[in-house]
């Protein structure tokens, strides 16, 4: 009997029955084995012969790319030639249009030139001109800031009222009809005196004009700080044209009007407008506000007034003048008639002369034509006349 070994869900197992098993699958590795070795035995028959398949179209594809290379190595050839000659004529080609271009750039490049120094040479002027004005406005500015600083100070702002008020008056008036800074008998000195003719009262012209409260209510910037400023006008200039009429109305020896300057248009538009009652007060103190140009206006009449009058002064001179002129003209009317006479005579002489002429013109055309007959009838006649 077998010897059991062991036992398989309840199945005994012997040991011949390994044996078996081991035997049978032993042979099941061989057929595995063998079937194994047989495929891969064909296996390399077919990839032989795929290899031999491939080996054989390589060689038909080498011998058509042997082919082909050779076709191509011929056009390449002819190519080759035929860009050889071509690039001989495209060096040439290029060669002629890259001297064209030279020259057209070349020309294109002495016009710009040209035409870049023309430019070059305005731009100069223009930037001397620009130069110039520069300056011109440097000054300016220079100026201006020194006007800021001559009407910061109250002074200075004086002295430039005065100096507007001086220039219109001296431009207008002769130098006898006026006077800066005159003493009055109250020892008053005010800027500005006006002689008119034939009144012994001086014309009394103001140019302290009060300007800090009017640059106060024009820095204001809300209504309370423009109220505060206009009320500050109206004090300073109230003030103002009252000293003026306490001052400069003296009887018998000042005008009963005065001018108050105002030295900017501005300034004296801005009175007219918003200030009215100013205006008024200045009336009723027989205190005239006058701008530059109103001043040059008063000034232009009072000329006016004292050419008149030295007019008149210098009637007597002008009517001597006026009788000298007539006299002059009834000499030389007696002398145009002398000289009528002159010419008349003159005249006559002519005429004698040009029948001279004739008389003359006469005998030299018979003498030419040899008619004596004519020339002894005349001889006889005027022999006959002579004796007459």
């Amino acid at each position: 009997m077998d010897r059991l070994v062991l036992t398989l869900n309840g199945a005994p197992i012997a040991v011949s029955h390994l044996l078996l098993a081991a035997a049978a699958l032993a042979l099941g590795l061989l057929v595995f084995m063998a079937a194994s070795a047989s495929r891969a035995a064909h296996q390399r028959r077919l990839e032989a012969a795929s290899a031999a398949e491939r080996q054989r179209e390589m060689e038909r594809v080498m011998a058509i790319l042997a082919r082909q290379n050779a076709e191509l190595s011929g056009r390449v050839r002819s190519v080759a030639e035929t860009l050889g000659s071509r690039q001989s004529d495209l060096a040439r080609f290029v060669a002629e249009r890259l001297d064209a271009v030279g020259a057209r750039v070349g020309a294109g490049v002495e016009a710009s030139g040209k035409t870049a120094g023309e430019q070059l040479a305005k731009l100069n002027e223009r930037l001397a001109v620009i130069d110039a004005a520069q300056a011109r406005l440097t000054g300016l500015t220079q100026e201006v800031v020194g006007l800021k600083d001559i009407l910061a100070n109250k002074q200075a702002r004086g002295a430039f009222g005065q100096g507007r008020l001086e220039t219109i008056v001296k431009d207008a008036l002769p130098q006898s009809a006026y006077a800066f800074q005159h003493t009055l008998s109250n020892r008053m000195r005010p800027d500005c005196v006006i002689r008119l003719p034939g009144d012994s009262r001086l014309m009394v012209i103001d140019a302290k004009f009060p300007l800090e409260a009017f640059t106060a209510l024009k820095a204001a910037v809300d209504a309370e700080a423009r109220k505060y400023a206009a009320a500050r006008v109206r004090a300073d200039v109230g003030k103002h044209i009252k000293d003026i009429a306490e001052r400069y109305f003296l009887p018998d020896e000042t005008q009963d009007i005065a001018l108050l300057f105002v030295p900017a248009e501005s300034l004296y538009a801005d009175i007219n407008e918003h200030f009215d009652d100013i205006v008024q007060k200045a009336h009723r103190n027989r205190i005239i506000i006058v701008s530059p140009s109103l001043l040059m206006m008063a000034v232009q009449v009072m000329q006016a007034i004292v050419r008149d009058e030295r007019v008149r002064e210098q009637t007597h001179i002008i009517q001597a003048e006026v009788r000298r002129l007539v006299d002059d003209v009834a000499k030389l009317r007696a002398r145009a008639t002398k000289l009528g006479a002159h010419f008349q005579n003159a005249q006559e002489d002519v005429a004698g002369l040009l029948a001279a002429a004739d008389r003359i013109a006469k005998c030299g055309e018979r003498i030419d034509q040899m008619d004596f007959a004519e020339a002894a009838d005349i001889t006889g006649v005027e022999k006959l006349k002579a004796a007459e």
